[in-house]
């Protein structure tokens, strides 16, 4: 898929709307983590360099369409204007006012209150996307956490006005196609989390283009009761073990190798302070639950890992968010992290997971986008990327 870049937008003397992804967490009117602005840098800092007005646009949280202080902009804008060494004009609604805007000239910054304040943006309001549109000259979208969503600012905006799509965006799209269509390998996919109903898109999109596929975290655990396995308490999706077990046909009869977890950590409640206990997989008392893969499993994982030219990660090997349960979570990211291979690592609780083990540094590529990059990786379409893909209507 071809997508129009800023080589193709004279942006010179023009006010351009760029939609970006600030959802960010706060705390304390604070940015807790900046990641998400750190990634648009590099988009808006060429604007500036080549004469634009850049008018940034982005959602935060879920207000529901509500005006909620609690979901303001605010912080944000302060956060941009230190990192961007200038001020950052905040404006009182999600579509302006205009008004708001006036006195801007080529090098200023002005950033859209919260466009979820307006329940027309996620209704993909055509009325909504033309009142966005009226505030600029040209589009610009690098917003990848956002590009699977058919909201008005996505998807309706790149149909009004000269689009492109932005450097963060363009890159996200480029190393997840490689992924898809011309991985280096051997290519090997480490999956966990939670939800074995997230994952299961991407590894039957993954059975004919991956040599490995690993599985970790809780969702291992329907894939090993699947298989058989007594897993005692351990959270299982039951509505998808059938599911599971033609994926399992389906990757033997593709010639694709997965790997899963032989001992486990488990406990006999769902707590912080619950003592850890390694057990063989098999072995699980009738009582406990686990809430992380074992050492075993951590170097049999990384067996494939070592010896990988591609590398994707996508979900923790456990609740890595509790010491007692990070150990498996921490070692494979560490794996990853020490790689020869080029590796890509989903956004999500894998990206907050490299940040706690301030492993961030040793991966080639950190996606900012969790539900985008899973349908991505899915084969699913995005509606904001077919838009920009589309071009601008006459």
């Amino acid at each position: 898929m071809k997508l129009p870049s800023l080589d193709d937008l004279d942006v010179n003397g023009k006010r351009v709307l760029v939609r970006v992804d600030f959802n960010v967490p706060l705390k304390d009117g604070k940015v807790v983590d900046p990641m998400r602005i750190n990634a648009a840098l590099p988009t808006i800092r060429r604007l500036l360099d080549e004469g634009a007005t850049v008018i940034l646009c982005s959602h935060l949280g879920r207000p529901k369409g509500q005006v909620d202080p609690k979901y303001s902009l605010e912080p944000v804008a302060r956060a941009l204007a230190d990192m961007l060494g200038k001020a950052v004009r905040l404006t009182e609604a999600a579509n302006g006012p205009a008004e708001d805007l006036e006195g801007l000239a080529p090098g200023d910054v002005a950033l859209l209150q919260n466009l979820r304040y307006d329940p027309r943006e996620e209704a993909n309001d055509p009325g909504f996307a033309q009142e966005l549109a009226s505030l600029a000259d040209a589009y610009v979208c690098d917003a990848f956490g956002a590009v699977h969503r058919a909201h008005a600012s996505v998807a309706g905006v790149p149909a009004l006005l000269p689009s492109a799509a932005g450097l963060l965006l363009h890159k996200e799209v480029e190393v997840l196609s490689t992924l898809l269509e011309n991985p280096k390998r051997p290519f090997v996919v480490v999956l966990g989390g939670s939800k074995v109903s997230d994952k299961l898109g991407i590894v039957k999109n993954l059975l004919g283009k991956a040599d490995n596929i690993l599985i970790g975290g809780a969702m291992a655990n329907t894939f090993l009761a699947a298989q058989g396995n007594d897993i005692g308490n351990s959270r299982i999706e039951a509505d998808r073990l059938e599911e599971v077990k033609g994926i399992l046909k389906a990757a033997e009869e593709a010639g694709v190798q997965m790997g899963f977890p032989d001992d486990v950590v488990v406990a006999d409640e769902f707590s912080e302070d619950a003592e850890g206990t390694v057990v063989e997989v098999g072995q699980i008392p009738k009582q406990s639950m686990a809430l992380d893969i074992g050492p075993s499993s951590v170097y049999r994982f990384g067996e494939w890992i070592r010896v990988a030219s591609t590398i994707l990660w996508n979900g923790p090997m456990g609740v890595f968010e509790w010491p007692a349960f990070e150990a498996g979570t921490r070692e494979v990211a560490k794996l990853i992290a020490e790689a020869e291979a080029f590796t890509v690592v989903g956004g999500g609780d894998s990206a907050a997971a490299l940040a706690q083990f301030g492993m961030e540094e040793g991966v080639d590529h950190l996606s900012t986008g969790g539900g985008a990059s899973l349908e991505f990786l899915e084969g699913r379409p995005l509606p904001g990327v077919m838009a920009l893909s589309q071009g601008t209507k006459s």
